[in-house]
């Protein structure tokens, strides 16, 4: 499978990159920062310039032209509302258009789950965030893709089990990175899986084991 990364040089990123390659797929990185290129190549994948905010439409769909799937991980984090909005949202938005203009049906979305941050006091920053990513997986769920939108608990950086739960509708949790990379990468070679949004954290289940249930769920 050749998959293109949008977000390959993150903390999801670049997880999903390395076990996508030791599994012999072929990835694509999208990088705007050179200093990124380094980390896209120690993966396995091929490093490629981009810039969501500045791309055209026409600009991404000639990079992701040949790719089975592309997977959207990219993110602001944290560096303004503005780039909130261009990136985690208006970015999404035009790599859905690309993607639909490549001819690249499988997209896959890592999203936020909806209870994150309602155990604290959050700032204006978070709350648009959330709003931002919610408005993205509406327009996503309403494009003629073969989307998956993954919404993941609160990020850790812990090595991973390879276990997590998932479901369409779970309690909310802490997921490690790895666990993510993991599920995505299950995601990606089960195409059954699509057009339904899937909420996960750690949990006792194997990745792909986790798949196959979601699969024979009634």
């Amino acid at each position: 499978m050749k998959v293109f990364q949008i977000g390959a040089a993150g903390g999801v990123g670049r997880r999903l990159a390395r076990l996508l390659t030791e599994g012999g797929d072929q990835v694509t990185g999208m990088y705007r920062n050179p200093d990124q290129v380094e980390t896209i190549s120690v993966t396995g994948a091929t490093p490629l310039a981009g810039d969501l905010i500045h791309d055209s439409v026409d600009d991404l769909a000639k990079k992701f032209a040949g790719h089975d799937a592309i997977v959207f991980s990219a993110g602001a984090h944290g560096t303004g509302m503005d780039k909130t909005t261009a990136i985690d949202g208006e970015g999404l938005v035009k790599a859905a258009d690309a993607a639909a203009r490549a001819g690249v049906q499988r997209f896959l979305l890592v999203s936020v789950f909806p209870d994150a941050g309602r155990d604290r006091a959050t700032s204006e920053g978070f709350e648009h965030y959330m709003r931002v990513k919610k408005t993205a997986d509406v327009h996503l769920t309403r494009t003629t893709l073969d989307w998956l939108i993954v919404r993941p608990g609160t990020l850790r950086d812990e090595p991973g089990t390879g276990n997590v739960t998932a479901g369409l509708a779970i309690e909310y949790g802490d997921v490690a990175r790895d666990n993510v990379a993991a599920f995505l990468a299950a995601a990606l070679h089960e195409p059954a899986l699509t057009r339904t949004i899937i909420e996960l954290t750690d949990g006792e289940t194997p990745a792909a084991a986790a798949v196959t249930a979601l699969l024979t769920t009634p």
